[in-house]
């Protein structure tokens, strides 16, 4: 019940609000003060609703910018992007130092059998 008002204190106002009210008046007066208290603890409960929801909303909001700044600063991505700096680095290296493992250049187009050369190529021996 309510701190600091014991069984006594309670009978006392019973029987102070019995006779100033009257006790014809008296339930109604009791169900009007139910009816207020109901309204008030609904709203209490209301409040206390609202303002879980904002605590829960901010909350998300928190975790919403810890798990973006935790894939901003990702240390697994930062690792391959490592790994793969360190690969380009040895791959060029090793480029320079054995330039006949590289692969051979891409080869000139065959030319078509249709076409023919311009000019026939001279030969060696033939008269000057």
């Amino acid at each position: 019940m309510l701190p600091g008002i014991g069984f006594s204190e309670l009978l006392l106002i019973g029987l102070a609000a019995l006779i100033i009210i009257g006790p014809k008046d008296l339930p109604m007066m009791m169900r009007k003060l139910g009816q207020i208290m109901g309204k008030g603890r609904r709203m209490a409960r209301e409040f206390q609703a609202a303002f879980d929801d904002i605590a829960r909303q901010s909350e998300l909001d928190e975790l919403k910018k810890e798990i973006q700044e935790l894939r901003k600063s990702n240390t697994l991505t930062s690792a391959q992007d490592d790994l793969a700096a360190y690969e380009a680095d040895v791959n060029s290296a090793i480029m320079r130092e054995h330039p006949a493992a590289a692969p051979p250049p891409p080869a000139e187009p065959e030319s078509k059998p249709d076409e023919l050369p311009d000019a026939a190529p001279a030969s060696k021996g033939g008269p000057a």
